[in-house]
């Protein structure tokens, strides 16, 4: 996960909208602020992503 994709996943955290482990949402609401990095992202990457949510962290490969 690199700087750019954090940052696109912070500011959807950060506006409140939805709960960050609807991930279907959290994907609709980045293709809505053209985020499209983190659209992709999320179709292959969901473990890691559910990684960054419970721990800030990327995980480690």
């Amino acid at each position: 996960m690199n700087e750019k994709l954090k940052e696109q996943i912070l500011t959807i955290r950060n506006s409140g909208i939805t709960n960050m482990f609807d991930i279907e949402r959290v994907q609709s609401i980045a293709n809505e602020l053209d985020f499209y990095e983190l659209v992709v992202y999320l179709l292959d990457h969901r473990e890691d992503y559910s990684h960054f949510i419970l721990t800030g962290k990327a995980t480690e490969k």
